[in-house]
């Protein structure tokens, strides 16, 4: 009997590992550690036994492009006791990295005992305004869309995923690609965009910068910057100064800042490496929406107090 649960366990690894590459996705960033999982435990279950709050959690949605920073954000939130996180590999809320449909999310939120209910559905960013509008929880629902720079960004996405970029837009460009994710909300403009590059000569490094352009551009294109419940949140900043960028998270959600929310961060400046080589009109739309990303994320943290 062991050893079929060890080989049925191993069939399952292996099966998730093929799904992520197959996806572009990379599970298991920024896991806690046995101890640490464990002490973490006991403090949900403490916070539990005192504050259960069920139905009335408050939804969270952390969103953006893979490698992003997303992992580092969510690990912090997942030490508080008052926070239940279902990241992408976890099969209760995800379907192959897939957030499950709004009736089992909705029911997940409601039967918990803690404040918040955080999930990390990147491959869902474009779902956001339905899962705030149409999730139909006692507390409304709150989402962080977190960025990076467009070249830092691609390079990890190029060390981790190599050419996952080039393939899944070519797809996209050549219409093979309506109902995978990453082709999921984007708009007829971002689409052109996709069409007009040759993927037979775009290195894998430019095909990450284009990902990452048109899945960013969801931001705006979906009104997500016009609305109080969506924060904005920029990687380059959390990393320089990652105090100051929770302390702004924190007021948006409602929760007390805690340092054990950042003890696992070391604060360090963004590195700049050597320029990627971009046609002329990706180089300037990836630097307009830097900008405006940059703007807007500067707006949020004054809201918040940043």
């Amino acid at each position: 009997m062991r050893s079929n649960r060890l080989l049925w366990s191993l069939g399952r690894a292996r099966r998730r590992v093929g799904w992520a590459r197959r996806l572009g996705l990379f599970v298991g960033d920024d896991k806690l550690d046995p101890a640490t999982r464990l002490r973490v435990s006991y403090a949900k279950w403490q916070w539990r036994r005192s504050h259960d709050i069920a139905p009335g959690a408050t939804p969270v949605f952390i969103v953006g492009v893979q490698r992003s920073g997303t992992n580092m954000l969510v690990r912090g939130f997942e030490t508080s006791p008052e926070f239940e996180v279902h990241n992408e590999d976890d099969p209760e809320a995800f379907d192959r990295f897939l957030l499950r449909d709004e009736r089992t999310v909705r029911a997940i939120v409601e039967r918990s005992g803690h404040r918040f209910v955080l999930f990390k559905p990147l491959n869902d960013s474009h779902r956001v305004p339905d899962l705030l509008d149409g999730l139909g929880t006692p507390s409304p629902g709150r989402a962080v869309w977190i960025y990076r720079s467009a070249e830092g960004r691609a390079r990890s996405a190029v060390a981790t995923f190599g050419d996952m970029n080039v393939r899944i837009l070519r797809e996209i460009a050549e219409g093979r690609a309506a109902d995978r994710w990453q082709a999921q909300g984007l708009s007829e403009d971002s689409l052109n965009l996709v069409r007009s590059h040759d993927f037979d000569r775009m290195s894998p490094e430019a095909a990450a910068v284009l990902f990452w352009y048109v899945r960013n551009s969801l931001y705006f294109e979906h009104g997500l910057h016009e609305r109080e419940d969506v924060m904005l949140v920029s990687y380059d900043a959390f990393v320089r100064d990652p105090s100051a960028t929770t302390r702004s998270m924190c007021a948006f959600l409602g929760v007390p800042f805690t340092p054990s929310l950042v003890a696992h961060i070391h604060p360090r400046p963004s590195r700049a490496g050597r320029p990627i080589e971009l046609d002329p009109e990706l180089a300037r739309r990836s630097e307009e929406l830097t900008a405006r990303l940059d703007d807007a994320a500067r707006e949020k943290a004054e809201q918040h107090g940043g």
